[in-house]
């Protein structure tokens, strides 16, 4: 499994999106809250120093942008207050939607010099959707292998970010008083902490992260522990909590804890309903907008594996505020006939956290804001 420590790539003011220190502070920016986080090692684990979760106001984030930096900056340090943590660095990342991850194949002869001449100039500007001007770069060398034409070629994974959205990050931390040392992508703190459970699959074993945020969902198909494919889907929690509340005739929320209290029917439904959702309107709306997700994520992975050879789909793993609903998991592996479990990232890293202030449902939520500050321990 790669760490993702990549070289330090200075483009401008944006710092490389995989350098390393040992400070473990990490912030998460979502729409709906910022998460802060701050771990120390201890033995052979590591252990959580404080966790705070601040409520994001509407218009603060507007389709993943930060719109109101100032509004942002006054959050992130009433999370810093409320945990008690003092720092001048942190690692932070931005959504998948804003970022492009590519793997590229390059001629294994080139130096270092001419690699990142040529993955940062050239290949770069082939494969970004606006102006390798406008662009925030960066990469890391993966492994060696041998083309259909017995060429040796090195694997080379390409990130790159919109130089107004890096600008944003770099600003609003700059209005709280911190300085990113880290910006990297969600998708990547989120396999940092369910790399142990990656690991358990081959070379030829595609694990599909399903990572359901606020207003989107983030899809990642991972082999060998590196994001082969990704996509960002317009649905997320805030979808199926305004189906719930209309379908209930109760006023828009940003709330969860309606959306919280249920528990996923996972029988296949005929002509569009079950028992349940007969009886609870509420159910039924919620099961239409998960039957969209579930409709975008088979065309995902069907996109995929007709693409990869040999490859087949081993797991999927929910992550997310919405990865956690109850059942969700039989849900799912019912209706795409695949393995699916829910991720409890405290689990995965063996945290101890209080239960009554993060149940069980609201686990899953943690996986990046854990990430980020694992990439600073």
């Amino acid at each position: 499994m790669k760490n993702f420590n990549f070289s330090n790539t200075v483009v401008k003011s944006f710092n490389s999106l995989f350098s390393k220190s040992n400070r473990g502070v990490g912030i998460e920016l979502a729409p709906q809250r910022v998460n802060v986080v701050q771990l120390r090692k201890q033995r052979q684990g590591l252990k959580v120093d404080a966790l705070t979760s601040v409520p994001v106001p509407e218009g603060v984030v507007v389709d993943g942008q930060i719109i109101d930096p100032p509004g942002m900056a006054q959050l992130i340090q009433q999370a810093l207050d409320d945990s008690k943590i003092k720092a001048s660095r942190v690692a932070t990342a931005v959504p998948g939607r804003d970022s492009i991850v590519r793997l590229i194949p390059v001629p294994a002869e080139l130096d270092d010099k001419e690699l990142r001449e040529m993955v940062l100039n050239h290949e770069a500007g082939l494969y970004l959707p606006y102006p390798r001007e406008e662009a925030d770069v960066d990469y890391q060398k993966l492994g060696y292998f041998v083309d259909d034409d017995g060429i040796e070629k090195v694997q080379v994974l390409l990130v790159a970010t919109r130089k107004e959205i890096t600008d944003t990050y770099i600003s609003t931390f700059e209005q709280a008083g911190l300085q990113i040392d880290v910006l990297e992508i969600n998708s990547f703190a989120l396999i940092r902490t369910i790399r142990d459970q990656l690991r358990q699959f081959g070379p030829q074993e595609g694990s599909v992260l399903v990572d359901i945020e606020f207003d989107s969902t983030e899809i990642a198909i991972i082999v060998n522990g590196v994001p082969q494919f990704s996509r960002t889907v317009p649905i997320g929690t805030y979808q199926m909590q305004t189906a719930l509340s209309r379908a209930m005739n109760l006023p828009a929320s940003r709330d969860m804890e309606l959306l919280h209290g249920m528990s996923i029917p996972a029988t296949p439904m005929e002509g569009g309903k079950t028992d349940v959702t007969e009886t609870n309107p509420g159910m039924a709306a919620v099961m239409r907008v998960l039957g969209e997700l579930t409709d975008e994520l088979r065309r995902s992975i069907d996109f995929y594996l007709n693409q990869a050879e040999n490859l087949e789909i081993a797991q999927i793993f929910l992550a997310g505020p919405g990865g956690g609903l109850g059942q969700l998991d039989e849900f799912f592996t019912q209706r795409l006939s695949l393995p699916t479990m829910q991720t409890d990232p405290t689990v995965a890293l063996s945290l101890q956290l209080d239960q009554e202030q993060y149940p069980s449902v609201e686990r899953s939520g943690l996986g990046i804001v854990l990430g980020l500050g694992m990439r600073e321990v």
